[in-house]
């Protein structure tokens, strides 16, 4: 999952884990299992799903139904089944007994031998890509959510899914369709790891590699068809070198689920094995961020999806799996991320470096953690700082990697390498990758060279990374700038009548000026507040100035009013990563590879 990129106001997350339940015991087995989703418009509107599951039993043992506790790729437990009512259950045309077994389980009570049905309604408000959600033409449903398994049993069962939506609406999933909108997957893994998008929406697709990549974008029209016709050839692209790490393409089409809200203020995503949906403000549209997320989702599919942790493997649904090797399941990923940007072109070494010099800052402004005590708690969210904090330090710790292999083999060898063989050795043959593997991974494509100071001062330990050292390996240096910036002094987000102020700091030049919360931000300056890079415009008209009394404009309460107010000043200290004037031709060749995605023959 790509952690929550804020671009106005704080997001607030899903509930933090709880103790694991021990679980119920084993349920009596099941075939023939089979489920059917309903919704109509008076059901999208009411924010309300229908779900029925048949299956048969060859007994009268207790039948215990389960719903996961959280979703992979969203490690917190969420304990789905809060949002069931009206469960029944049904065998033979007649009501059965049922009782919970605990909090995500329903112990039904079969007659006998014969098929069994359960039914009930799930509430679907809440917009969270882990979760299910609905809006009159359009629904989000995961199938963590909202469908139920065996407690105890194994989930290599086949099912079929059979969805009811009203006419005209549009359906995409990663599911095998056997007909209108029926589908089956033939483990409970797949099928509930690859959701479905129903509603009116815009759907594009075009080749990928050995595939097709699809677009289904929530709302229609929110997307040009150009804008949408430059996106799919940015995730072409992407999935080309991200492919290429890897040496294959391991699906037939994989779909890219995007849903804006203009009341959303974030952009996330969460991956599947074949696709994965982004949640986006509508303000976002278009942005360098949004690609980023794009990218980091595909390269989910090998890494996470198919290549992870043995702690992950195989997914267990009804209790946490902590690990601490987050910080390559999603820290290693950023790094891919950033770097199928630059090397498929659709963005550029500049951009790289860039992202780069500001995770190093990020990083550096936290308390001092280490990512497998990052990784590990990733489960119940630290308040101190550093939750998530194994997104960015994990990505930096890839990028040392990486310049270290390449380093020590004189570019012959790469992270990529690591990633390729751990892919063929551990997911190819059935099983996720040991930290054992890992390391060893990575001493043999740095030709035997160890990585147990690395692991102990830099993964297990705090210590601050040597930029100082190892960037010049790939002939890069750190440098720090300080600029004197103009500071207005608000907190400003998007609603419907433009760009609103949500609080002003005290003693700031927008409280000297008399700007108020609610006050709708119309101009600073010479410039209108929507106007393109807002903060740099004024950076250049105002910087150098010793002192300046600046204008500005807002409307409150449908009267425009011109208010005025001495500029106030900071130095702000920016991190900068450049080339390295000078760098030896090895370390060019080792920047070059990394950018490039190449290594020497």
């Amino acid at each position: 999952m790509k952690r929550a990129l804020l671009l106005m106001v704080s997001f607030a997350g899903a509930a933090t884990a709880s103790p694991a339940q021990s679980g119920p015991a084993a349920s009596a087995p099941i075939s023939a299992v089979g489920y059917r989703i309903a919704i109509d418009s008076a059901d999208a509107a009411q924010r309300r799903i229908r779900v029925a599951m048949t299956f048969t039993v060859a007994s009268a043992e207790p039948v215990l139904l389960s719903l996961p506790a959280w979703t992979p790729g969203s490690y917190e437990l969420s304990y789905w089944a809060k949002y069931v009512s009206a469960f029944t259950a049904t065998g033979g045309g007649q009501p059965l007994a049922w009782d919970k077994a605990d909090y995500q389980t329903w112990r039904v009570r079969p007659a006998g031998a014969g098929a069994i049905s359960i039914s009930f309604e799930y509430r679907n408000d809440s917009l969270d890509n882990s979760n299910s959600w609905s809006q009159p033409d359009f629904a989000l449903l995961n199938g963590a959510n909202l469908f139920p398994y065996a407690a105890g049993r194994p989930l290599d069962f086949p099912s079929t899914v059979d969805l009811s939506v009203p006419s005209g609406w549009r359906v995409a999933t990663g599911m095998t369709s056997t007909g209108r909108n029926t589908f089956t997957a033939p483990n409970y893994h797949d099928l509930a790891d690859m959701p479905i998008v129903a509603g009116r929406f815009d759907f594009d697709s075009t080749r990928a590699g050995d595939g097709w990549v699809r677009f289904a974008s929530y709302p229609a029209a929110v997307e040009s068809a150009p804008r949408r016709s430059a996106t799919l050839g940015d995730l072409a692209k992407i999935i080309g070198v991200e492919s290429a790490v890897f040496g294959e393409t391991p699906w037939k089409t994989y779909t890219v689920m995007q849903i804006a809200d203009s009341a959303f203020a974030a952009i996330v995503g969460l991956e599947h094995q074949n696709s994965h949906v982004d949640l986006t403000s509508v303000f976002a549209i278009g942005s360098p961020v949004l690609t980023s997320v794009y990218a980091h989702e595909i390269f989910h599919a090998w890494n996470v999806k198919r290549l992870r942790p043995s702690d992950m493997w195989p997914y267990q649904y009804a209790h946490e799996q902590p690990t601490t090797w987050l910080w390559v399941s999603e820290g290693v990923t950023d790094y891919y991320a950033d770097l199928a940007l630059v090397r498929s072109g659709v963005s550029d070494s500049a951009a790289f470096f860039a992202t780069t010099a500001g995770k190093i800052g990020e990083v550096a402004a936290l308390p001092a953690f280490g990512l497998d005590d990052a990784s590990l708690s990733a489960w119940i969210h630290p308040t101190d700082g550093t939750a998530d904090a194994y997104y960015p330090k994990g990505s930096l710790a890839g990028l040392m990697l990486d310049i270290m292999i390449r380093d020590a083999s004189d570019n012959h060898r790469s992270l990529d390498d690591v990633m390729r063989g751990l892919y063929r050795d551990a997911y190819k043959v059935g099983k996720g990758f040991t930290g054992d593997q890992w390391w060893k991974a990575v001493e043999s494509a740095a030709g035997g060279k160890s990585f147990s100071d690395f692991n102990a001062r830099y993964v297990d330990g705090r210590d601050p990374y040597p930029w100082s050292s190892v960037l010049p390996l790939a002939g890069m240096q750190l440098l720090a700038d300080s600029t004197r910036v103009p500071v207005l002094g608000v907190t400003m987000g998007q609603d419907d009548n433009g760009t609103r102020v949500k609080a002003v700091a005290p003693g700031s030049t927008a409280e000297q000026a008399g700007v108020q919360p609610g006050d709708d931000l119309v101009r600073v300056g010479d410039f209108a507040v929507d106007a393109p890079a807002l903060a740099q415009q004024l950076r250049a008209r105002y910087g150098d100035a010793k002192s300046a009394m600046i204008p500005i404009t807002v409307m409150r309460g449908g009267r425009q009013l011109s208010l005025v107010a001495p500029l106030l000043f900071t130095w702000l200290r920016q991190l900068r990563l450049a080339p390295l004037p000078g760098a030896s031709p090895k370390a060019v060749r080792v920047r070059s590879g990394i950018l490039h995605g190449t290594t020497a023959k």
